[in-house]
């Protein structure tokens, strides 16, 4: 059979738009064979669209709005129709569809088949996850049957997603679900097994993906097609890589990485002998954190961003990420020295600005902090400086940031590390100001590697070397630095990566050679934090365990660690 992967990057609810894509890349198919659209006669036999493409992923509450279902109603039978002027071509692709059950949600997220101006199969997702970023259970009832379908000589095992995630090698504390969709499909004869799926990405996972897909062939000797979508959705990004696999699990295609594309694979080819190569893990996540800026900003009509350029390396590379997203011509750099800024903070930011191309103007506010100063210091009488003075350069720099997206309509793109975020060293309403937090999920070791990895593939300094060099700091009072407050960013973030990503205890850390009592102090700090990170702005997904949707912890809480 040969079957054209579609990977394509959908706009959540935007429903006429994505149906608009779709029927576009059959027009394409057509044009590619040569005749007009009605009664083109075309080499592939299968055209396979993402999961839930017709919505994009996730489409969350809109599901529950009955408006939204009918319109999607209407559009996929627009799409049946146009099917059948492409004879003998099918279509699959995926949409939410009423299930017709009495009871439960009353909706399925469905794979829909289409030939001919016929529907020729529907398969409902049979497993709904329901841990990390998903809540499919919210809005879907699981599949009341799992079967191939006959369909061009071959009998397609057609899934959803999650279905072909309940692999053993994959859950080895314990399984998610009793049932496993490609065994029974499999089993029930499938000649085919195909994939659509709307997977988010995280660091590593591409390996991760392609080695279950490849098991699922090797176990049961039939070839696999997974079909993925690609873009990003408010913190999801989606990094496509589709996959095709003969029967010994080997790739006969694999689709690149965070970017749309076309390709017509014949899934009775014998896979190359040659290895599967996964994206470089700083490289791979350097690319989802361009797709995500750049598809947030698209997708909430945005056309310009500004950043802080504090002379530090996050907003270094923050700005970095944007101008690959943006362009140089549409990100803004603003440098805003206080007292304590030193020197080389404003030179550096505007070595960084010419590096790059980009506007930059320098808002000194030192004027504007003893201003500040002045008012409170009738009220403040008898107490010495304190943090609370610091933040208050932090704050006045987020106002000036926003009143630049409040007056040209720029987003504000705000510059803290997972590192800070998780122990709270960051100022509400100061540098937490923005619309998309870019590097709320990338540690500050990482942000080091994607620093060098920028220059490395720019070919130039672009960063400048005195910014990955010097001892980061917030220049919120004379000579400090980070590690006055927190521990040593190696060690932290290890125990960062223990406690939030590998669900460790702190006696697990302890037993792992962490001293005590930084044990004690992180998580403590990642505790009481809870507040700040509830109010942040959207960060881009990009470990296995980010702050957000994904990690949903109480604020008013009391919870003890301590071993009995």
């Amino acid at each position: 059979m040969r079957v054209l992967i579609v990977q394509l990057d959908p706009t959540v609810g935007d429903i006429d738009g994505n149906k608009r894509k779709l029927l576009e890349t059959l027009a394409n198919v057509c044009a590619a064979g040569g005749r007009a659209m009605a009664g083109a006669r075309v080499d592939v036999d299968l055209v396979v669209f993402p999961e839930l493409f017709l919505v994009g992923y996730p489409p969350r509450d809109l599901l529950e709005r009955e408006w939204f279902i009918e319109a999607c109603e209407r559009a996929v039978d627009e799409i049946r129709q146009a099917s059948a002027r492409l004879p003998e071509v099918g279509l699959l692709f995926g949409a939410p569809v009423r299930s017709a059950v009495p009871s439960g949600k009353g909706l399925y997220n469905c794979a829909i088949l289409v030939c001919e101006g016929r529907v020729v199969a529907r398969q409902a997702k049979s497993l709904l996850p329901t841990y990390d970023v998903f809540d499919e259970a919210r809005y879907f009832d699981p599949a009341t049957e799992v079967k191939p379908v006959p369909f061009k000589g071959e009998m397609l095992g057609i899934s959803v997603c999650e279905d072909a995630w309940n692999d053993p090698e994959f859950w080895p504390r314990r399984r998610m679900y009793d049932l496993d969709p490609i065994e029974v499909l499999a089993r029930a004869g499938a000649t085919l097994i195909v994939n659509i799926s709307a997977s988010p990405f995280h660091a590593g996972k591409d390996a991760t993906r392609y080695r279950l897909i490849s098991n699922h062939a090797k176990r049961h000797g039939v070839p696999f097609l997974y079909v993925n979508q690609v873009g990003a959705n408010d913190e999801l990004i989606f990094d496509g890589r589709s996959i095709a696999v003969d029967a010994a699990g080997r790739p006969i295609a694999v689709c690149p990485a965070f970017t749309e594309h076309v390709h017509e694979v014949d899934m009775s080819a014998p896979g190359a002998a040659a290895p599967y190569t996964p994206q470089d893990t700083v490289e791979s996540v350097h690319d989802a954190l361009v797709l995500g800026v750049r598809d947030y900003m698209r997708k909430t009509g945005f056309t310009r961003a500004v950043v802080g350029l504090s002379g530090g390396i996050d907003s270094a590379l923050t700005c970095c990420i944007a101008v690959r997203a943006l362009g140089a011509e549409n990100v803004l750099g603003i440098s805003m020295p206080s007292p304590y800024s030193s020197r080389g903070s404003v030179e550096d930011s505007r070595k960084l600005a010419e590096n790059l191309g980009i506007e930059f103007k320098v808002i000194p506010i030192s004027s504007i902090y003893a201003s500040y100063l002045d008012a409170l210091a009738p009220h403040f009488a008898g107490a010495e400086p304190d943090i609370t003075e610091e933040n208050i350069q932090a704050r006045i720099r987020g106002n000036i940031l926003m009143a630049f997206s409040n007056k040209f309509g720029h987003l504000v793109l705000s510059t803290g590390n997972k590192s800070e975020l998780a122990v709270g060293y960051c100022t509400l309403y100061g540098d937490m100001s923005g619309g998309l937090a870019v590097l709320a999920d990338v540690p500050k070791t990482m942000v080091y590697e994607l620093a060098r990895y920028v220059n490395r593939s720019s070919g130039s300094e672009v960063i400048p070397r005195a910014i990955i060099e010097k001892a980061p700091s917030a220049e919120l009072k004379p000579n400090q630095t980070d590690q006055d407050t927190l521990p040593p960013y190696g060690v932290l973030d290890a125990i960062l990566h223990g406690y939030i990503e590998e669900g460790e205890s702190p006696e697990d850390l302890v037993r792992r050679g962490f001293a005590r009592e930084t044990v004690e102090w992180v998580v403590s700090a990642v505790r009481r934090s809870e507040y700040k990170r509830r109010q942040a702005a959207p960060g881009l997904k990009v470990t296995s365990k980010a702050f957000g949707i994904g990690r949903r912890m109480p604020i008013a809480a009391r919870h003890s660690w301590t071993a009995h």
